[in-house]
């Protein structure tokens, strides 16, 4: 039973120290050559946001960007430029704790569907004018400096 339970604790501290890290994320700024905007309509929430995810094992940030642009936005051809922020305030998402690297990129309108109907709804070019007010999972300050030009880190 000692032992049993000696194995219970340290699965418990292995899991506790494996949760409570941080995730790492990309968001794309991506505009097309005309500077439309690229936004996706995000299924949990309904709410308009840039392409992006989670950074899976093994993966480098700009295979992420690609990924995400064609998974999400059914984009095949992208340019990455420059970083324009790292975000990491606790509060910015209600699932977990995210360390946000935003990046720019420019991009040919898509050409393909999302690959997950119920994650992605709906994909859109906008104009300046047209952008939503607020963007899903507090990111609509994310877009606000990509939009600027300010290269923000937190």
């Amino acid at each position: 039973m000692p032992l049993l339970r000696g194995s219970w604790l340290i699965i418990k501290e292995i899991g506790r120290h494996i949760l409570k890290r941080p995730v790492v994320g990309v968001l794309v700024a991506a505009r097309t050559k005309d500077g439309q905007w690229l936004l996706v309509q995000r299924g949990d929430t309904g709410q308009w946001a840039m392409p992006g995810g989670t950074l899976e094992w093994g993966e480098t940030l700009r295979s992420a960007a690609l990924r995400e642009l064609s998974e999400e936005a059914g984009v095949k051809q992208a340019t990455l430029g420059k970083l324009l922020g790292v975000y990491s305030a606790p509060h910015r998402d209600f699932r977990f704790h995210a360390v946000t690297v935003v990046i720019e990129a420019v991009v040919d309108a898509p050409s393909n569907a999302p690959l997950n109907s119920l994650e992605i709804k709906s994909v859109k070019l906008f104009n300046d004018s047209e952008l939503p007010a607020e963007l899903s999972h507090h990111t609509t300050e994310m877009l606000h400096n990509a939009r600027a030009g300010a290269v923000t880190w937190e």
